[in-house]
């Protein structure tokens, strides 16, 4: 039986289809919309996918859509605090910008840094990470578990709000793009994790200060 990977609704869901013609369901409960397991490609694909990324310090763009998510985390960090850059990818440039900024920040991603060690950290970002949850009630748990309590988190990714809007949708057009959430969804994470969310003044980056003990 179909259930959704984050509430685990058993559904029924609506069936959507992306600019790729992949199969989605959308769960009603947690509004998440969920690619279908047989439009999944390959860990290896997926990892090779990654490495065609110019994701590099060097590439002023990209520098400049990192810095949506680091600006606002700053100023509210502590001398000493340290943080974990959550599904870096091959070249760890937020983590780089952090640590450079003051604050020492380790890279990890399963694909191209799995060694980090697992926390617990004062602040962690996932930018353009959480779309990629192939199971995401527990890659969220394991991200906020290395997180600690009054830690800061930060994500960054783009939401859904029409569904109609959903076949079109450009962001919807990366295979490797599995998880899409609404603004509800992220109310329901919110409510299930024990975040408090903070203002943010970029639309695509969502903010949150973790529960304390």
């Amino acid at each position: 039986m179909q259930v959704c990977p984050l509430c685990m609704s058993a559904g029924p869901f609506a069936e959507l289809v992306d600019i790729r013609r992949r199969r989605h369901h959308a769960c009603p409960g947690c509004r998440l919309i969920f690619v279908d397991t047989a439009c999944r490609i390959s860990p290896a694909a997926e990892r090779a996918r990654y490495l065609q990324h110019r994701n590099e310090p060097t590439e002023t763009g990209y520098v400049a859509f990192l810095r949506q998510a680091v600006d606002p985390v700053l100023p509210l960090l502590q001398p000493g605090q340290q943080g974990v850059d959550y599904g870096c990818g091959p070249t760890p440039v937020l983590a780089q910008l952090v640590t450079a900024a003051g604050w020492p920040c380790a890279p990890y991603d399963p694909f191209f840094f799995p060694d980090t060690p697992a926390g617990p950290y004062d602040f962690l970002f996932a930018t353009e990470v959480v779309e990629h949850f192939a199971q995401p009630a527990q890659d969220w748990a394991q991200m906020l578990a290395w997180l600690r309590p009054n830690g800061l988190l930060a994500v960054m990714t783009a939401l859904w709000d029409d569904p109609d809007d959903f076949a079109t949708w450009s962001y919807a057009n990366d295979e490797t793009h599995i998880a899409f959430y609404h603004r509800q969804t992220l109310e329901w994470i919110s409510a299930h994790a024990g975040l408090i969310p903070l203002p943010s003044p970029h639309p695509r980056v969502h903010l949150w200060r973790k529960a304390g003990a």
